[in-house]
C-alpha cells in the first residue's frame, strides 16, 4: 500500500462484504477485510451444505416482489447486479451454474466451497488483505475503528468503512447482531432483529410428536391471511418448519407478535377439490383401520393421516365418525395453532436491521459520513430460493460503488 492510496475497511467476510471488497479493489482502493471468525464465508459455506442456491431465474419484476415492502429500496442495487450478472460472475470464477426444475439457480458443483476458494484466490490476487479474529467493537475518540483481537484491543484508521456484519441468525457462524447497540448509539434507526425463514411452535400431543417427528408433509398448500403457498413442511418435535412455512414466516411471525398465536390451514390434497375427495371417501372400510382407509382412499402419507387424527382428537372428535363431506373439508383445511416462532439463533435468516431511511443512494449512513452498510444488516427479508444471497451480493456491490463515488468527491 502506498502512502497516498485510499484505504477502505470492510467489516464482515460474508458475501456482501467480499463483494464490496472486490468492487473496491477493482476501483483502485487498498482493502482490508476484518472478521471476528478464523476464516471467511462461514455462513455462506453453511448455506451451501444442501446445495448452494445462489439466486432464482424468474422474471425480474416477480423476483423483486419477493422482497415485499423493501423491494423499492433494493431495486436499484439488484437492477445493477441482477441474477444474470451473478451467474456470469460465477462463470468467471470457473463455477458455471444451472437452473433447477423449481427455477432456482445453483453452481454445477452444487456446493459453496469451490466457489469461495476461487473467489478468495481472486481477491488475494487483487491485493485484498484479510484480518481474522478481529471483532469490531466501535470507534475511539479519534474516529478510528476499534477491534478486539487475541492480542488485545486494536485500532485502525480508514478513509471509508463498509459494514457487512449480517443479521443475527446462526450466531455461532459469526453474525450475532452484536453490532446493533453500537450503531444505534450513533443515533442510527434500527428495526429490532427478528427470526425470518424460521419454524414455528405447535403444542403437539406426545403421541403425534413421538411418531412423526422429522417426517415431511409433501405436496401441501398452506393458507394464511389471504396468502397461499404450495410446497412441503416437516414435523418437528416442537412444531413445524420447511420451505412452505418459511415462505409465510413474515406473516405468521407478525400475527403471533400481535395476537399471541396464529392459525395456519393446511390443504393435504390441494390438487383435489371437495367433490373429488368426497367421492373417494365413502368406500367401505371393511376390516381395515381408519388410518389405512384414509391412506388408501385419499392417498395421504402416514404423517398427513396422523395430522388429521391429531386435529380431530384435539377437538374431542373421533375421525372415523366424520361424514365424508366433513372429512373432505378437514383434509384440505387442517387448522393448526402456532404459538411462537423459533428463536432467531435457529432461523435461516433475520428480519430487521438498519432502516433504509438512514442510507443515501450509495448505501452510506447519512449520520456517519464515510460509513456504508450492506447485506443482512439492512432492514429487508426475503424467502429462501436464492433471494437472500442475491440481495446480499447486490447490496455489497452497491456499497462498494457507493464508497468509490463518495471518495471521488
Amino acid at each position: 500500500m502506498t502512502s497516498t492510496q485510499i484505504h477502505v475497511a470492510v467489516i464482515g467476510a460474508g458475501p456482501a462484504g467480499l463483494m464490496a471488497a472486490e468492487v473496491l479493489a477493482a476501483g483502485g482502493a487498498a482493502v482490508t477485510v476484518y472478521d471476528a471468525m478464523p476464516s471467511a464465508g462461514r455462513k455462506f459455506l453453511m448455506a451451501g451444505r444442501g446445495g448452494l442456491n445462489l439466486t432464482h431465474s424468474e422474471p425480474l419484476p416477480q423476483f423483486l416482489a419477493r422482497y415485499r415492502e423493501a423491494a423499492p429500496k433494493l431495486q436499484a442495487a439488484i437492477d445493477a447486479f441482477p441474477p444474470d450478472a451473478l451467474r456470469q460472475w460465477c462463470e468467471a470464477l470457473g463455477e458455471p451454474t444451472f437452473v433447477g426444475t423449481s427455477g432456482r439457480v445453483f453452481p454445477k458443483a452444487f456446493k459453496a466451497s469451490p466457489l469461495l476458494r476461487a473467489w478468495l484466490r481472486r481477491l488475494d490476487a487483487a491485493g485484498v488483505r484479510f484480518a481474522f479474529r478481529h471483532r469490531w467493537s466501535g470507534w475511539d475518540d479519534e474516529g478510528r475503528l476499534l477491534f478486539l483481537t487475541p492480542n488485545g484491543p486494536f485500532a485502525i484508521g480508514a478513509d471509508a468503512t463498509v459494514f457487512a456484519l449480517g443479521g443475527a441468525s446462526w450466531p455461532r457462524l459469526g453474525s450475532d447482531g452484536g453490532w446493533t447497540k453500537v450503531v444505534a448509539g450513533k443515533g442510527v434507526a434500527i428495526s429490532t432483529l427478528r427470526p425470518a425463514n424460521c419454524g414455528f411452535d405447535v403444542a403437539w400431543s406426545e403421541v403425534f410428536r413421538t411418531r412423526f417427528e422429522g417426517q415431511p408433509l409433501k405436496g401441501i398448500a398452506l393458507v394464511f391471511g389471504g396468502h397461499t403457498v404450495r410446497g412441503e413442511a416437516i414435523v418437528t418435535r416442537t412444531g413445524i418448519e420447511g420451505g412452505a412455512i418459511y415462505a409465510l414466516s413474515a406473516e405468521l411471525r407478525e400475527a403471533i407478535a400481535a395476537k399471541g398465536e396464529a392459525t395456519l390451514r393446511i390443504a393435504l390434497r390441494p390438487d383435489l377439490d371437495q367433490a373429488d375427495l368426497v367421492r373417494r371417501l365413502p368406500a367401505p372400510r371393511g376390516k381395515q383401520s381408519f388410518s389405512n382407509f384414509l391412506r388408501k382412499s385419499a392417498q395421504l402419507s402416514p404423517a398427513a393421516v396422523g395430522l388429521v387424527q391429531e386435529v380431530t382428537m384435539a377437538a374431542g372428535l373421533s375421525p372415523s365418525s366424520l361424514a365424508p363431506t366433513q372429512l373432505a373439508e378437514l383434509i384440505n383445511a387442517v387448522a393448526i395453532k402456532l404459538t411462537g416462532a423459533a428463536p432467531i439463533a435457529r432461523a435461516i435468516s433475520s428480519a430487521g436491521g438498519i432502516s433504509f431511511d438512514e442510507l443515501d443512494a450509495g448505501f452510506m449512513l447519512r449520520k456517519l459520513p464515510g460509513v456504508f452498510a450492506a447485506g443482512e444488516m439492512l432492514d429487508w427479508e426475503a424467502p429462501t430460493g436464492g433471494y437472500l444471497l442475491q440481495a446480499s451480493f447486490a447490496t455489497g456491490a452497491a456499497a462498494g460503488k457507493g464508497v468509490l463515488k463518495w471518495l471521488a468527491g
